[in-house]
């Protein structure tokens, strides 16, 4: 019997390098993703009829795109 030796390949090789890269990438990153604290968000009290509907910012931000 002859003992199967692993062969680097060049495929291999790239692809742990890259693998490494995304790591290294995403692990500098993190510290930024940890020290943002999300706004708290006041919830308001839902009407008794339905509806709901409030003409907020970014409704307002979104019709200014949509004007031709």
């Amino acid at each position: 019997m002859s003992s199967q030796n692993p062969k680097l390949s060049r495929r291999i090789l790239f692809a742990g390098a890259g693998t490494a890269g995304v790591v290294a990438a995403a692990a500098s990153l993190l510290p930024q993703v940890r020290g943002a604290v999300p706004e708290l968000i006041s919830s308001k009290a839902k009407p008794a009829r339905g509806g709901g509907y409030e003409l907020s910012e970014h409704v307002k931000r979104y019709y200014k795109t949509t004007l031709v």
